[in-house]
C-alpha cells in the first residue's frame, strides 16, 4: 500500500511546535472529543472504509483547533470483547508513526496535531490518517481481519457521540473494581509511552489504572496475549518488601530493565518516596502542597491554573518524560477509587483540594465524613485561602489525621 506521507516508529516522539502547526483536533481549548474501539461481528465491518463526517483537513482554517470523534471498528474470528481497550490504545501508537502528525492522551482527553510540513507533503484530508491506521492494524496485529475507521470533526455530532464513549469508558472501568493486589499472580507492564518518556515503565495492578486511564488490568492481560512481545507485558510481583507503599521486588526487576538502569524501585501507592515515573499522557496528577501538608489533584482537562497557581501544562512539563519526582505523580481519574489510591502517603484523607468535576465523578469512593471538607475551585483560589478553608472545615490534615 503506498500513502502519500512517511509512516513508521521513527517518527514516535515527534513534537509539532506552535509555529509548525497547521491544525489541531482537540486539546485544551476542544471540550467535545473523543476515540473509540469497538469490535464487531465479521459482517457488521466493511474492511477499508473510511468516513469522514464534517469538514476534512482541507476545509480547516490553519491555526485552527478543532472537535474530532475518531472511531475505528475492528472484526475477526479470534477476537473478544476485553480486547477493545487494547486496540483502542493502539491509536496513539499508530498515529505517531505518521512523520508530521502527533497524538497525545487518550480516550476523550485526545489531542492531534498536524504539522505544517506534513499538509505540503500531501496529508490534507483525513482519508490518508484512516489508511495508514486500516494498514498498521492489519499488518501488525494479525488476529485483526477487518478494519473500518469513522472521523467526526462537525461540532454537534461529535458532542452527540461523546455521551455514548463515556459509557463504554465508564463500563470498563468498573468491571475491574473488586479485583485486588493480592488476588492476583502478576501485573503487567506498559511502555506505549517510551518514545514520548523514555525511561518511563507504566504498571498496572488491579487497584492501579495506567496513568493515561485507559489500560485496567484486565486490559494488560487482554494486550499481552494479543501480542506477547508488545509493549504491553506480564510482569510477575516477586516478594512484597514494603506494606504501605506497596513496593514488589519482581517490579523493581522491570523497571529497572525497561528503564535502561534509571530507575530501580518503584513504591506503587506513594507520591513521595520512589514514586512510580510519569509518561506525558496522564489523566491527572496528584501533587503534594507543603503549605497544608496535603495532596491536591489536577486532571488534564482543567482550564487554568490550579490552587497552587500553576497549570496543568506547566505542571506537566516539570514531571513528564519518565521521571520519579518526589511529590508529584501522573495518574489516571480512576485511581481515586482504588482502596490502595496512595496509601503509604494517607491516601483520600490527605487530599485537600480537586476540582468540582473530578469530585463529583469519584464522589462514591469519597468517604463521607471528608468529602465536604475537601476544597475545589469554587471553594478557594490560592493557598492562603486553602489554609484558611481546611482550618475552618477541620480537614483530617490540619490536625495530622489522616494516616
Amino acid at each position: 500500500m503506498e500513502f502519500k506521507i512517511a509512516i513508521g516508529p521513527q517518527f514516535e516522539g515527534e513534537r509539532i511546535r506552535k509555529d509548525d502547526l497547521f491544525i489541531e483536533f482537540g486539546g485544551p481549548k476542544v471540550k467535545a472529543k473523543a476515540e473509540l474501539a469497538t469490535i464487531k461481528k465479521m459482517d457488521e465491518v466493511e474492511h477499508g472504509k473510511i468516513e469522514i463526517i464534517g469538514p476534512d483537513i482541507k476545509d480547516l482554517a490553519e491555526g485552527g483547533s478543532y472537535p474530532l470523534g475518531l472511531i475505528v471498528e475492528v472484526a475477526g474470528t479470534e477476537l473478544d470483547p476485553d480486547m477493545e481497550p487494547v486496540f483502542e490504545r493502539r491509536i496513539h501508537q499508530y498515529c505517531n508513526y505518521i512523520e508530521g502528525f502527533v497524538h497525545m492522551a487518550q480516550r476523550n482527553d485526545i489531542w492531534l496535531r498536524i504539522s505544517k510540513d506534513a499538509v505540503k507533503q500531501g496529508l490534507t484530508s483525513l482519508d490518508e490518517i484512516g489508511k495508514v491506521l486500516i494498514y498498521l492494524y492489519t499488518s501488525e496485529l494479525p488476529i485483526i481481519e477487518r478494519v473500518a475507521v469513522t472521523f467526526i470533526t462537525d461540532a454537534q455530532k461529535v458532542e452527540n457521540f461523546l455521551p455514548s464513549a463515556l459509557d463504554v469508558y465508564k463500563a470498563r472501568d468498573e468491571r475491574v473494581r473488586g479485583l485486588t493486589e493480592e488476588a492476583v499472580d502478576e501485573f503487567y507492564g506498559c511502555t506505549l509511552c517510551q518514545s514520548f518518556a523514555p525511561t518511563h515503565v507504566c504498571i498496572v495492578t488491579p487497584e492501579r489504572v495506567s496513568l493515561c486511564g485507559a489500560i485496567s488490568w484486565f486490559d494488560g492481560r487482554a494486550a499481552s496475549k494479543i501480542d506477547p512481545y508488545g509493549p504491553q507485558f506480564v510482569v510477575e510481583k516477586g516478594e512484597l518488601l514494603d506494606t504501605e507503599k506497596i513496593v514488589y521486588s519482581g517490579v523493581n526487576e522491570v523497571v529497572a530493565e525497561r528503564s535502561m538502569g534509571t530507575n530501580d524501585t518503584f513504591c506503587l501507592h506513594s507520591l513521595f518516596d520512589h514514586p512510580h515515573t510519569s509518561c506525558g499522557c496522564f489523566e491527572s496528577i496528584a501533587f503534594y502542597i507543603p503549605e497544608v501538608d496535603g495532596i491536591g489533584i489536577l486532571p488534564r482537562d482543567f482550564e487554568g491554573a490550579s490552587v497552587i497557581g500553576i497549570p496543568f501544562s506547566t505542571m506537566a512539563g516539570e514531571l513528564s518524560g519518565g521521571k520519579q519526582v518526589e511529590g508529584y505523580v501522573g495518574m489516571g481519574v480512576e485511581y481515586l477509587r482504588s482502596p490502595k489510591f496512595l496509601q503509604g502517603d494517607g491516601g483520600l484523607r490527605r487530599v485537600v483540594w480537586m476540582p468540582k468535576k473530578v469530585k463529583e465523578r469519584v464522589k462514591d469512593s469519597i468517604p463521607p465524613e471528608i468529602f465536604d471538607k475537601i476544597a475545589t475551585e469554587e471553594d478557594v483560589n490560592d493557598v492562603d485561602a486553602l489554609a484558611e478553608f481546611l482550618a475552618r472545615v477541620e480537614h483530617p490534615v490540619m490536625a495530622g489525621e489522616f494516616s
